[in-house]
């Protein structure tokens, strides 16, 4: 069996995996800190669906976090079981929003945000799902 997980770069990652906490409902399962300054250094989030990877950027490992909120070479696709719930608890952060909940020609209905690190997200709903 194949899993993907990925696997995100901030700046701060500490406050990456509290915002993704507080507004997306993930779960903090891991971190791993510097025992020398505290700094996060990896930290493992569960979705209602999977897990994602949240480390700092390296220097040394040709990474960094978004520079540019605006532009972005990635996103980060999640499906959650209510995108309308989801949508009313991310809304109250008060970030980027650069879609509203819509129905997508794929039969999701979603909506995509930038979270204060910059990376972009898109969370939906199968539409067959949420008409039963």
């Amino acid at each position: 069996m194949t899993y993907i997980t990925p696997y995100l770069y901030y700046e701060d990652v500490g406050a990456a995996i509290e915002f993704m906490e507080e507004v997306f409902g993930f779960e903090i399962k891991q971190v791993f800190r510097d025992s020398k300054n505290n700094q996060v250094l990896h930290a493992t989030v569960r979705t209602e669906s999977g897990k994602i990877f949240v480390g700092p950027g390296m220097n040394s490992f040709g990474t960094r976090g978004t520079p540019d909120p605006n532009l972005v070479t990635s996103m980060t696709y999640v499906y959650v079981d209510n995108v309308d719930t989801h949508y009313a608890r991310t809304k109250k952060a008060g970030i980027k929003i650069w879609e509203e909940p819509h129905v997508h020609f794929s039969g999701n209905k979603q909506y995509t945000v930038s979270d204060p690190g910059g990376q972009r997200w898109t969370f939906a709903q199968s539409v067959e799902i949420q008409q039963k």
